[in-house]
């Protein structure tokens, strides 16, 4: 039985699963490319680690603020299948590098989760 006050599953888990959808969404377009270069290049790139990151802090969230190995496990995961599934979309390709700026996406919204964890514990 939930906790009084307790987010439903629906409210913990829409959100994540939502992000998702949009993040395929966006890998299922040809080209995403706005024509200005690099500085495309570079904002496409951090615009995928910090869609990462808010979808590792979703899953935290969906888990009671708990897990956060399984939250990473479930967002790197995902971005493993995006770069896949991008290998099937004309115009598009996977990237094992991709993966690498996902997952440090990832990595940079844990160690400030942690960073803020601490901070509030020991306040």
């Amino acid at each position: 039985m939930a906790h009084p006050g307790a987010p439903s599953a629906l409210a913990r888990f829409a959100p994540p699963l939502a992000l998702m959808a949009v993040i395929f969404a966006l890998s299922a377009q040809p080209d995403l490319n706005s024509g200005l270069g690099t500085v495309d290049l570079v904002g496409r790139k951090l615009v995928h680690m910090t869609e990462y990151g808010v979808l590792w802090a979703l899953w935290l969230r969906a888990f009671g603020w708990r897990r956060p190995w399984l939250a990473a496990a479930i967002a790197v995961g995902y971005a493993l299948t995006d770069e896949l599934h991008q290998t099937t979309v004309g115009g598009r390709h996977g990237s094992p590098v991709d993966v690498l700026i996902d997952t440090t996406g990832v990595a940079i919204a844990w160690l400030v989760w942690r960073r803020h964890s601490r901070r509030r514990q020991a306040g």
